[in-house]
């Protein structure tokens, strides 16, 4: 099972994956790609953490997602990667000009080979006007395509809006 949930900013995403990551059953690993650079920052993982509680086994890996996806992926076991978007924001300011090239390809390569649950996390940026700075439409061009590229592979494609689920694609779980 794949499932990929977009929303933005405070939209309930990452309550909603984590909900339905419990209600699997499954071993939980949360697959953070966020880093805390900032207090602002610093301050949204805390709270990430404390909601989440102790069940969770926790994975931080900020560029290399499809070798931390082979490592942690196993049948009995629920992967959640919060989030996507921040991810490619990693991989666009990294050094190397050709990380997120890198990066997507192995990660679109690995995801259907991978065992057990896989729910994945993204902000939707591209209701907005078209940004003025180069790195900003490279960064809202490079996630829109990549969502596209999931929901083709995706199981379950949710969008969350004011915490309330909405199933664009599959089966929408009995509970939400």
């Amino acid at each position: 099972m794949r499932e990929l949930i977009l929303g933005g900013a405070r939209s309930g995403k990452s309550k909603m994956a984590e909900r339905r990551a419990q209600d699997s059953g499954l071993e939980l690993v949360y697959i953070a790609t966020g880093q805390g650079g900032d207090s602002e920052m610093r301050a949204r993982i805390a709270h990430h953490r404390q909601r989440r509680g102790d069940e969770w086994t926790l994975v931080e890996q900020p560029i290399m997602l499809a070798q931390v996806l082979e490592e942690q992926a196993s049948a009995g076991r629920c992967l959640l990667v919060d989030c996507l978007t921040l991810w490619l924001s990693n991989c666009l300011l990294a050094q190397d000009a050709d990380c997120w090239a890198q990066q997507r390809e192995r990660f679109l390569q690995v995801l259907p080979t991978l065992p057990g649950q896989l729910i994945m996390v993204s902000n939707e940026v591209s209701m907005g006007l078209v940004a003025m700075e180069p790195l900003s439409r490279q960064f809202v061009d490079q996630s829109g395509w990549l969502h596209q590229l999931l929901a083709q592979r995706c199981d379950r494609v949710t969008l969350s809006v004011a915490g309330l689920p909405h199933t664009l694609k599959g089966q929408a779980p009995e509970n939400s």
